[in-house]
């Protein structure tokens, strides 16, 4: 079964909005993961906009699924993650000013610059996840530098999804097909909502955990924290496949 992991950073940029404590991120994770989240992601950036690494920290003592850490692996990344140790890493080639992530990991070219990255967290024996755009040779790639899974790169998906959503899917489930061959496993995340959710994991059962936050955390100001994560949750099992 697919796991849900949520992603809080939007929480914590509304704190930020105002100073403070409130929402309180670490509460909101555990808050979160009593409601049914397998999972908490965060995604601290060198501006600490929103996630700060002090909250990394923080959220290491109190989460008790799984700690997701995103990030791009700059030396002071690699050194929280490495003193964290979350259950798993996800390397994102995010630029230090970028927005959102808007990329997968070119892991071809990337390859001699990525492979001691990834063995320096696996020998901590923490799990390593890359971000990729659904093509085949990146896979291989990836899997070449030391990955243990990889997450797809959903936002194309996401943005064909209304138009014709079994050609948006289509170089997914190549991809999926092919890391399931090489025994990596697969995420996904990025843009992932209410309306395209249960197809994806319903076209791709092997998906094995699903990174979403803006989307959930814009819902839940309509429907409420609780609420939107069972809604989430109702669509990875399946409730709703269309």
């Amino acid at each position: 079964m697919t796991k849900l992991s949520v992603n809080i950073n939007k929480i914590a940029t509304l704190r930020n909005a105002r100073g403070g404590n409130t929402p309180n991120v670490v509460q909101a994770a555990i808050d979160i993961e009593n409601f049914g989240a397998e999972g908490i992601t965060v995604h601290p950036r060198p501006d600490q906009r929103h996630i700060t690494f002090r909250d990394a920290y923080d959220l290491k003592k109190v989460v008790k699924t799984e700690y997701n850490i995103e990030g791009y692996p700059s030396d002071d990344f690699i050194e929280m993650v490495l003193n964290i140790q979350p259950h798993q890493v996800t390397l994102v080639p995010d630029k230090p000013d970028a927005i959102t992530s808007n990329a997968g990991w070119d892991c071809i070219k990337e390859r001699e610059y990525l492979t001691p990255i990834i063995k320096q967290f696996k020998e901590q024996n923490i799990r390593v996840s890359v971000f990729l755009d659904p093509e085949v040779s990146q896979v291989e790639a990836a899997l070449a530098c030391g990955a243990d899974r990889i997450e797809l790169y959903t936002e194309a998906y996401a943005s064909g999804f209304s138009h014709d959503k079994i050609a948006a899917i289509a170089p997914y489930k190549a991809t999926a097909q092919r890391a399931t061959e090489l025994g990596i496993g697969l995420n996904a995340g990025h843009d992932l909502n209410l309306e395209n959710l249960a197809y994806f994991v319903h076209e791709i059962p092997e998906i094995l955990e699903v990174s979403i936050g803006h989307a959930l955390i814009s819902d839940a100001l309509y429907y409420g924290l609780n609420n939107v994560v069972q809604m989430y949750k109702a669509k990875i099992m399946g409730q709703s496949s269309h």
